[in-house]
């Protein structure tokens, strides 16, 4: 892609910008020259007088970054730089600065070769598609900015590690920890560095694989969400007898669990596991969850207190219902965990120190912990299937279940919900697919029974 700042563009989207944040193939989709003109386009649109501006460790976010301060700069606008850092980092530096937005050049578990930026506002308010994100677009497409600042703005280099560092502390009892042995994956990313000065301050013997930051990603894309990357981390859990294994994505805002016999946990149950854990602390708070899964979420906020609150699927809607309701947790299954203590955002080091110290506290190995819940209400896990009509795929799997009288939610996508099982399927935002979830009450054959149901009327539409 090539832009001509003497014309107004004749496309009318540009390939980069997604429903919630700006990614794609580097130099085709974003390259500095783009990275410059969102950085005068950001400018133009919040007006901010002090942006913070981090970078992940892929091998053009240095360049991108710098593109893109300079366009903020050149609009008169202050880029207070917090250098290589993780998603989350840029939240907290934001309203820890007191800035007016901050960006984070990444894209996350995407392969390499792929950047892109995470957006926010004042207070790490997020910046998608229907707050902000498709004027920034518009304005470059229409090649529509302010003239020149008479006065550029400064530079200001200042990371912000020690005092995220001790913000995370915060949330866990430094004396209940115990030396629990512990496999960490960095995934060659940008946890690794991060990691480097948390762990000093921390009782546990870890194995750190995967570690060095690493943009080459010598061990594959830092996605631990793919089966065959997450052979590693079972595989050393189990070479190290540790008591849990943890893999982090590319800029570390998810993270991902693996129990002391290696095995991988489902997202979900750690949703409920940790609403559970915050409630103990302050009962009768509110806790936001997706409705991809959620009978198991309702039960345990329900146990403890708690009110379980549904949200639309996205960090977007899940951080705009937190603030609505002021609530202390929201978690989705997909391993994105907001803590309203972190400005209601995502991150993906909050969890393992809260599963850690629980762990710690109880006594229980992390199996043990969720096996009555993965009991109680076994799910699917997302599915995926390639489709070219959704809107009749989701008409026909509804119209096949209505003489069952099920109860009906479109909150997002289709959920359907009988006596003892429930689905979810919905559209991808940026993919031709439909993501489908099933769980039941007590009956994993009963899942498998239904998803291979739902297969067969999938499968039916042309």
């Amino acid at each position: 892609m090539v832009l001509d700042v003497n014309n107004k563009m004749t496309q009318t989207t540009l390939n980069a910008f997604k429903a919630y944040d700006i990614r794609g193939k580097v130099p085709e989709d974003l390259n500095p020259e783009l990275a410059y003109q969102i950085g005068q386009a950001y400018a133009a649109e919040l007006n901010p007088k002090q942006v913070v501006i981090g970078y992940d460790i892929r091998l053009e976010s240095p360049e991108i970054a710098q593109s893109l301060s300079q366009g903020l700069l050149d609009a008169g606008v202050d880029v207070i730089d917090i250098g290589l850092c993780g998603t989350e980092e840029v939240y907290f530096a934001t309203p820890h600065y007191q800035a007016d937005g901050g960006i984070m050049v990444t894209a996350s578990h995407n392969p390499k070769g792929y950047n892109g930026m995470k957006l926010v506002a004042k207070g790490s308010v997020p910046i998608s598609g229907d707050s902000g994100l498709k004027s920034i677009e518009q304005r470059i497409l229409n090649q529509n900015f302010p003239p020149p600042a008479l006065t550029k703005g400064d530079l200001l280099s200042k990371p912000c590690k020690d005092a995220y560092i001790a913000h995370l502390l915060t949330y866990i009892n430094l004396k209940a920890l115990k030396p629990l042995k512990l496999v960490l994956n960095s995934g060659n990313g940008s946890a690794g560095p991060t990691l480097d000065q948390l762990l000093p301050k921390l009782p546990f013997n870890t194995v750190n694989i995967h570690h060095d930051a690493d943009g080459n990603f010598p061990n594959g894309v830092p996605n631990p969400m793919i089966l065959e990357n997450q052979k590693a981390t079972q595989e050393a859990v189990i070479k190290h007898q540790a008591d849990m294994g943890i893999a982090w994505d590319g800029d570390f805002d998810r993270c991902f669990f693996f129990d002391e016999k290696g095995q991988f946990i489902e997202g979900y149950y750690l949703v409920g596991l940790l609403a559970e854990t915050l409630l103990a602390h302050s009962p009768n708070e509110k806790i936001i969850h997706d409705p991809r899964l959620t009978w198991n979420t309702i039960e345990q906020v329900t146990q403890a207190g708690g009110q379980a609150i549904q949200s639309k699927t996205g960090h977007a809607f899940i951080k705009e219902r937190m603030r609505k309701e002021d609530a202390i947790y929201g978690g989705e299954m997909s391993a994105h965990h907001y803590f309203r203590d972190f400005f209601y955002c995502d991150s993906g080091m909050i969890p393992w120190l809260l599963i850690a110290e629980l762990l710690s506290k109880t006594g229980k190995p992390l199996s043990q912990l969720v096996a009555e819940r993965v009991q109680a209400f076994p799910c699917s896990g997302e599915i995926n299937y390639t489709v070219q009509n959704a809107p009749a795929i989701l008409k026909r799997i509804q119209e096949h279940f209505a003489p069952e009288n099920p109860s009906i939610d479109e909150t997002d996508g289709l959920s359907l919900e009988f006596a003892q099982w429930r689905m979810n399927i919905r559209s991808s935002n940026t993919e031709p697919l439909l993501r489908l979830n099933i769980e039941a009450r007590g009956d994993a054959e009963l899942v498998w029974q239904k998803v291979a149901e739902v297969e067969k009327l999938i499968e039916g539409v042309v």
